[in-house]
């Protein structure tokens, strides 16, 4: 799942976006309709302030959205981390020949997840899905094609169904962005305040710049909170590393 995806390149937008809205907002006082009347002042300055508290609002808002998801996806992480952990523990319970393959396909298996996590390249992230369902269909054929039909076997491929469900939960959660009409709405919201607020000042001066490089910043922090493969805070794969070291360790 492919989409614009680079936090500052969106700051670098937003804020020139705004920007212009401002010197627009003001360019139309002087120009075209300045605020003369007695009572204009008064009610416009109340237009602006709800304006204002509106984009506060769905900033709050939206962070809490994309922190939500960010905090979704670490729990993901663990419980897929932890999910391998287990199977590369429960292959014990397999015939020895079936128990080897299964451990060398979950180490390869690992190390496609922590790859998945640590790349960049959307070409090298197909790659990876590629790699990891082809690994994932022949730790499932083991499994599935073990002689034995025992409780502890049957633990065991429940504990195969496990890995595999947790990589698509987190792989669902990793599609689970802040919708793209969401921020439309945003910017949209953001650019009339910066217009209202150019409208509303007395002279030109560089406080116009001031709004658009907070909203700017809160936006870059959100984006980058909601892209989890790129931007400055991004989700590691702590835990897969440290199960990756231990099954390495064995």
């Amino acid at each position: 799942m492919s989409r614009f995806d680079s936090p500052f390149v969106a700051f670098a937008v937003i804020f020139s976006v705004q920007a212009i809205a401002a010197y627009a907002g003001d360019l139309f006082r002087r120009k075209v309709r300045p605020l003369r009347k007695a009572g204009e002042r008064s009610d416009f300055d109340l237009l602006r302030a709800g304006a204002l508290t509106l984009l506060a609002l769905i900033i709050g808002f939206s962070f809490a959205m994309a922190v939500s998801r960010y905090d979704q996806r670490k729990n993901l992480e663990e419980a897929e981390a932890n999910a391998i952990g287990t199977e590369y523990l429960r292959a014990d319970l397999l015939p020895a020949e079936d128990a080897a393959r299964v451990r060398d396909l979950l180490r390869r298996y690992i190390d496609l997840r922590i790859s998945y996590y640590e790349t960049k390249d959307q070409r090298r992230v197909r790659e990876i899905d590629a790699d990891t369902a082809k690994v994932q269909a022949d730790m499932w054929s083991v499994v599935v094609n073990v002689a034995k039909d025992t409780p502890s076997v049957a633990l065991a491929r429940w504990g195969m169904n496990e890995v595999i469900n947790s990589q698509g939960y987190t792989q669902a959660a990793w599609w689970n962005r802040i919708p793209i009409t969401a921020w439309v709405l945003m910017v949209i919201v953001a650019i009339v305040c910066n217009l209202l607020l150019g409208y509303g000042e007395h002279s030109t001066t560089w406080f116009l710049l001031i709004l658009p490089v907070i909203v700017s910043i809160s936006f870059f922090l959100i984006f980058d909170i909601d892209s989890p493969r790129t931007g400055l805070i991004r989700n590691l794969p702590e835990n897969l590393l440290a199960q990756q070291q231990s099954m390495k360790a064995e």
